[in-house]
Order: C-alpha cells, then sequence, then structure tokens
C-alpha cells in the first residue's frame, strides 16, 4: 500500500482529510515531534491536537507493520509453489492480522503434530474419503492402510489418524476460524475458581473463588485482577462459549447427512474443536481482551498521570520542607526558590523521643533565620501528627503549611538522579527536599521519578510494560511542553522531555550552561554542541528565558515568527515591548493583513492570546486545603461523618481519597452521582477537594467506604 493510499485510509477512519493525515505524516516522517507538530504547524494540519496526531501515527505503524507481514507471507507461500490468484486475492485484501494469520495457517511450516503423523502413514486418501460423508464400508476402506511398515495396526487406528487429519483442516480453514472467532468474541464466559489447597492469604481473590461473567461485559480491571490471580497461582482461569451452542454450529457448518463417513467427520470436527481450535481461540481471547483491559488500564493511569503532572503549582518560595518519622525523627529542609538546597537537620517532636519543645524552638528559628513562605510536610507515616504539631507553632512571620502527596519520593531519593543531584546527602534528606519541590513545581519534580510510582493508576505493573512505557513518555512530554521549560534553571530532566531534546542534548545544555553562565536569548542555543537547526526548530518555542532582552524569548511564540511580530509593532509606531503591555495597540492589528503561504490564521491567533500573557503558566492557581483537625487515624473514624479531603488516584470502579488518616478511602462509583455514570472522571479529577462521607469502616482490613457529598 502507497503512502497516498496509507493516508487516504487513516482518513476515512478518522473522519479526517487525506490532507491532513498526508501532511501530518510528511511532518512525522522528517522527525517532527507531536507536540510541535500540534502547537506550531496547525496551518499544515488542520489544527489538530495531539491526541488525533497521535492516531494517525498509531494507526500508520499498526497498518505498516500489517503489509510488512502481508508480504512475508506472500513470499513464503509464493516459494512454496502454492500461491493462487484466488489466494493472493484474499491475502491482499485481509483488513486485519488475525484474518492475514488464518489465511497463513494451512501454509505455516509445521512442526510434528498428529496429522503430520497420519500423513506420513499415508492416510490422507482415507482422510479425503472420509470428508465426503459418503455411506462407505469403513472396515474394508480403513484395512487398505494397515502397514506394519508404516506403523498403522488396525483399522481402527487408520481411522483415527484420518480423523486427526480432518480435525486439522478443521482448525486450519478460515472460514470456520472466522466464524468460530466471532463465537467467542461475543458470547465468551470468563470463570474462575480457586486451585484446590492454595491459600489467598490476604483474600485478595476472595470474590473470584468461583465467579463467572460473559467476557465482553467484564471491566478491565475485574479482568486484570482474574489474570493476576492466575499468573500468582491462586486463580484458574477458563475462557470459552457454551460448548453445546458452539458445537452445534460447528456441526451445522461441516455435517452434510448423517451417513457413516459423516459421523466419522462429526468425530473429527469434535476432536478440532475441543483439542485444536477451543485452546486456540482460548489463547486469542486471553490476549485480544488482555490488550483490551491494558489500553484501558493504561488510559486510567495517562488521565491520572498527566492531572498530577499538571497540579498547580505553588510557585517560586522559600520553602521548608519535611519528611515525617516517629522514631527516626523528621528530616528538615531549607530550599530557596530556585529548590536549591540551603539546609538540613533532623528534629523529634514525636514520641519516642518526644522533644517538643527543642523541635519548635528550631523551626521558629529556621522560618525566621530563611524568612520560609511555605512548610511542605510529607503526607506518609506521621504526617497529620507532624502538620498537627506546626499548626500548633507561633512563628513570627505570614508562613503557609500545606501537606504534599510523597507517592515516589523515596523512589526518587535512592535512585542515580538524586544521588548525581546530592551526593554527599543520604536517602532521608534526599526525600525532604522531592516533596519541597514538589510543592513548589510539581511537573519539574515529578519528571525525576517513574511515572508507575507515583501512586496513581490501576493494575499498572500488569499491564503490558512496553505500552505502558511509550504511553507515559508521550504523556511527560505533552505536559512539559504544553507548560513551557524554563532554560536556564530547568534540572537536566526537565529539558530532556522538551520536544527535539531528548537525555544527550539536555546534558549538553546544562553543561554549556555550568560553562558559560545563563542564556540570554533563545539564539544562545544554537552554541550548545550538536544542538543543530532540526533541534533548534523543534525546541526553541518550548523554552523559556525569563528577562530576556528580546520579550519574546520569555514567550510561547517561536522565532520563526518573530519577523511577524516585529512587523506588527512597526506598522503601529511601537516597539514589541510595548505590543506586550498595551492592550489597545494589540486591539489595532488586523490579522488577515499578516497572512501568508507560511503564516495562517491559527498561527496568528496563537501569537495574539501569546502577546496578552507571555510566557503563562497554564496550569490551575494554587488552593488551600486542610484536613478535618479532629480526625488522625483510622480508629477516629465512624459512619456518617462528612470530612474534607483530595483526590488520589482515579480508577473505573472508583476513586479514592486522602482524609487524613494514613489509609486512603474508596468512593465506588457508584456512589459518586445521583445518576449512573460510567466514567468517573465525568465527575472528579485527581488533586480536587472535596466533601466525603464515611459509609462504612473495616478497621482491621484497613478499607474506608465513602461517598462523594454533593454541593
Amino acid at each position: 500500500m502507497s503512502e497516498q493510499n496509507y493516508a487516504l485510509r487513516i482518513a476515512q477512519t478518522l473522519n479526517l482529510t487525506e490532507e491532513q493525515v498526508q501532511n501530518t505524516l510528511n511532518l512525522l516522517e522528517t522527525g517532527a515531534t507531536i507536540p510541535f507538530i500540534s502547537r506550531y504547524r496547525k496551518e499544515a494540519t488542520g489544527s489538530l491536537d495531539e491526541v488525533q496526531i497521535g492516531n494517525i501515527k498509531d494507526l500508520y505503524a499498526k497498518w505498516l507493520e500489517l503489509d510488512k507481514r502481508r508480504a512475508a507471507i506472500l513470499d513464503s507461500i509464493n516459494e512454496q509453489g502454492k500461491l493462487t490468484p484466488e489466494l493472493r486475492e484474499k491475502i491482499e485484501h485481509a483488513e486485519t492480522m488475525s484474518v492475514l494469520e488464518d489465511l497463513y495457517l494451512p501454509y505455516r511450516p509445521k512442526r510434528k503434530t498428529r496429522a503430520t503423523v497420519a500423513e506420513e502413514r499415508g492416510l490422507r486418501p482415507l482422510a479425503k474419503l472420509l470428508w465426503q460423508q459418503c455411506p462407505i464400508d469403513l472396515a474394508r476402506e480403513a484395512a487398505k492402510y494397515i502397514s506394519e511398515e508404516k506403523g498403522v495396526a488396525s483399522e481402527e487406528e487408520a481411522l483415527a489418524g484420518a480423523r486427526d487429519i480432518i480435525a486439522e483442516l478443521i482448525s486450519e480453514n478460515a472460514g470456520i476460524r472466522a466464524r468460530l472467532r466471532g463465537t467467542f468474541l461475543r458470547y465468551s464466559r470468563i470463570s474462575t475458581r480457586l486451585i484446590p489447597d492454595k491459600i489467598d492469604e490476604d483474600e485478595k481473590y476472595r470474590i473470584y473463588y468461583k465467579a463467572e461473567e460473559l467476557l465482553s461485559k467484564a471491566p478491565s480491571h475485574r479482568i486484570l485482577a482474574m489474570l493476576r490471580g492466575e499468573e500468582e497461582g491462586i486463580l484458574r482461569v477458563h475462557i470459552a462459549p457454551d460448548e453445546e451452542r458452539t458445537l452445534s454450529d460447528l456441526k451445522h457448518r461441516i455435517v452434510k447427512n448423517n451417513s457413516n463417513g459423516a459421523q466419522q467427520v462429526w468425530m473429527a470436527a469434535v476432536d478440532s474443536y475441543k483439542r485444536l481450535l477451543q485452546p486456540q481461540m482460548e489463547t486469542e481471547m486471553r490476549k485480544f481482551y488482555k490488550e483490551k483491559a491494558d489500553k484501558e488500564a493504561i488510559s486510567v493511569f495517562i488521565k491520572n498521570a498527566r492531572q498530577l503532572l499538571l497540579a498547580a503549582p505553588l510557585g517560586q518560595m522559600t520553602t521548608l520542607a519535611i519528611d515525617p518519622g516517629f522514631r527516626t525523627g523528621c528530616k528538615v529542609v531549607i530550599l530557596n526558590p530556585q529548590g536549591k538546597l540551603l539546609y538540613n537537620e533532623t528534629i523529634y517532636p514525636h514520641p519516642p523521643v518526644a522533644q517538643y519543645k527543642l523541635a519548635s524552638d528550631k523551626l521558629k528559628r529556621l522560618v525566621l533565620q530563611y524568612q520560609v513562605d511555605a512548610i511542605a510536610i510529607g503526607n506518609g507515616t506521621a504526617g497529620r501528627e507532624t502538620e498537627n504539631f506546626i499548626r500548633h507553632i507561633p512563628f513570627e512571620r505570614d508562613v503557609k503549611a500545606f501537606m504534599v502527596n510523597e507517592s515516589g519520593a523515596s523512589v526518587y531519593s535512592a535512585s542515580p538522579v538524586a544521588r548525581e543531584e546530592f551526593p554527599d546527602y543520604d536517602v532521608t534528606v534526599r526525600g525532604a527536599v522531592s516533596i519541597g519541590r514538589r510543592l513548589m513545581d510539581p511537573l519539574a519534580e515529578l519528571v525525576k521519578i517513574d511515572p508507575k510510582s507515583i501512586g496513581v493508576g490501576q493494575y499498572q505493573h500488569d499491564v503490558n510494560q512496553k505500552m505502558l512505557q511509550e504511553s507515559l513518555q508521550t504523556t511527560v512530554e505533552s505536559c512539559v511542553n504544553y507548560v513551557g521549560v524554563e532554560l536556564n534553571t530547568a534540572s537536566k530532566q526537565l529539558l530532556s522531555y522538551v520536544s527535539g531534546v531528548g537525555p544527550a542534548l539536555a546534558q549538553n545544555i546544562v553543561d554549556y550552561r555550568d560553562e558559560n553562565g545563563p542564556f540570554v536569548s533563545r539564539e544562545g542555543l544554537k552554541k550548545v554542541p550538536r544542538f543543530g537547526a532540526k533541534a533548534f526548530q523543534q525546541a526553541a518555542g518550548f523554552l523559556r528565558i525569563r528577562e530576556a532582552e528580546n520579550p519574546l524569548d520569555g514567550s510561547a511564540v517561536h522565532p520563526e515568527s518573530y519577523k511577524v511580530v516585529e512587523k506588527m509593532a512597526k506598522d503601529l509606531c511601537c516597539s514589541v515591548s510595548d505590543l506586550i503591555k498595551n492592550k489597545e495597540l494589540r486591539r489595532q492589528i488586523v490579522l488577515q493583513k499578516y497572512i501568508t503561504d507560511k503564516v495562517g490564521l491559527p498561527t496568528l491567533e496563537d501569537i495574539m492570546k501569546e502577546l496578552a500573557k507571555p510566557g503563562r503558566d497554564p496550569r490551575t492557581q494554587f488552593e488551600m486545603f486542610e484536613f478535618d483537625k479532629n480526625v488522625h487515624t483510622i480508629n477516629d473514624l465512624t459512619p456518617g461523618m462528612v470530612l474534607p479531603g483530595i483526590i488520589t488516584n482515579i480508577t473505573n470502579f472508583g476513586c479514592f481519597v486522602d482524609i487524613g488518616v494514613h489509609q486512603d478511602g474508596l468512593i465506588h462509583i457508584s456512589r459518586l452521582s445521583d445518576h449512573r455514570i460510567s466514567d468517573p472522571n465525568e465527575v472528579v479529577h485527581l488533586n480536587q477537594k472535596v466533601m466525603v462521607k464515611v459509609e462504612g469502616v473495616e478497621v482491621e482490613r484497613k478499607r474506608i467506604s465513602l461517598a462523594l457529598e454533593k454541593g
């Protein structure tokens, strides 16, 4: 299939124009990134967003792989001298990989099977005779094939071998497989049983000890849970439609009459289904529905990760961060507004040491000495107790305290990234630094952690890890480029996600910055080793230089559009800075006047938005939040309580809420709304501040059931 045909087919599938798709494919082919194409090539794509561009890329890769396999199959069958015009046409028109493989199955090189053994014994003519389904003298016909030399000892052995050949022929028939696949897809039931004598210590799989449901209707999280239980050797999972109904349909398609030949064919068909087709189709269904469940679980994870990465930043403030602890104490660090570590020490405000007064005095002194603006407190062990301790200290300056989700902070603190940043400090200090930086700028800090470790999503360790990693990479890149990166302060980890940069160039940027001082313009990037014209084109618009001589260097206006803005300013007899500061001047601009063959209305409209708020952070404003002061542990909870909480994770079956008791509660999807919803994201979002009602508490199992309070 030519690239032109790919473009047409993708356009029809995604309901786009062929030109949009072809232009997008051309840009991707030249190495342009999805964020760059979406933001700076709207004229070429018709303003496609990142999701649409990603869909084009995925479909193109999928059909490219299909055609590559198609060509290999045609070559293989042709080399065998078995490629008929009819077969070629079927293969060339196959639209899915499963149909393609079904057509190839009879010609695929085989390992030794019961059918191949029977063929070696010369039983194919007998199989052909039986396949005609005519009344015959079975014993007489079978006796012709008895041979000590070929290992056929009796009439029954000859008939059994012939049935083996027929069974394999049935299992390799593309039409039968297609029909059976449809039956399995529509009517398969997934059933689970507890394996005898197996112990499920935490009773994680109790609801699956004896369960059954229609596979096509089973939610992804239940499918993944069942398969995980099987993987752990606790459950046995079986997938198949009703056997009697399926065999009846198979009989209708294969058996022609009631002759003794037909009876042999029916015996072969039953054997073919039970020994070959059913296990093969079950494997296909497992693969198909596992991939489907993986995609749904990854989609949930990606939604959560995106919301977490784009959480509201507190901003650049001098911050005191605390990684709480009881016996080992609370690790305290002071960070300057750029996140640089200024000071660290350990205090012991809680039992067993309980140096309450000493710890309080130290914090009062530190807040005053370093002119601290905010206090970040990790929400793990001793988090609520530390928050309560902080709120009772009479500081001599206005300082606000915030609870910070510390999921993954321990992963960061032990990582090579943390060791490189803080080679002279232990993991506890690094963890506290991470907590403080998360408050100041969640995105800049979370990019240093494997996204699978940030505590959102469902079953992320059970899904296809390659698919998950690719999706996460795309999501992090999207978030980083959506927000933009401050060139002179960004870490190499953050820079590596900028469009067109990557880890090697990010390191080069940091090295150049360290050797030559801060960048004074985007043009300075061209002096960075290996930072060529292509990298500059892809990256420049997403990199910001605050307080640059050219104000556009601090905006999302791409350098390739600077001349357009300069012409606007010249036409109004003012400077670019005047244009940015003066709303009345911008109102005088007639955009149509600046349209060229390369710059269209979409780009001009984006430029005007950026001039109005150059380099603005698109993330939401930071909000204050406090847990209920009377609730600290799960033992403090009673049904009927209404409490403030923060949404920490969203799954297909509901969402989890931190209410400040070291154990998140679950709001089942049925308790999120008065009306039926199919996706919790319709009602809530990650990090949302909510009021919840406690509906049930199981202290021993550490389970809290909640309902969302309306209004």
